[in-house]
């Protein structure tokens, strides 16, 4: 199993290889991806980089949460 997650790969490509990260991003603060509606339209343009910046969640608190997890995190 890939364990990578890239920062700079759309939202919805990440959470359709890694459907668990959802409920880890909504708990940061991504509540919009608890909406499908906005997974499926903004997701699919919008990075975890660039959602940083839209929401004010630090960058390094995502990459923190995702290593906590588990995860290998890219693209930063």
């Amino acid at each position: 199993m890939n364990n990578t997650i890239d920062l700079s790969k759309p939202v919805a490509e990440t959470i359709a290889e890694h459907p668990e990260v959802k409920d880890i991003l909504v708990d940061l603060g991504f509540k919009p991806l608890a909406n499908p509606a906005m997974l499926k339209t903004v997701g699919k343009v919008t990075s975890l980089k660039t959602g940083s910046k839209m929401t004010k969640i630090p960058l390094e608190k995502i990459k923190q949460t995702l290593e906590f997890h588990g995860y290998d995190v890219i693209g930063d």
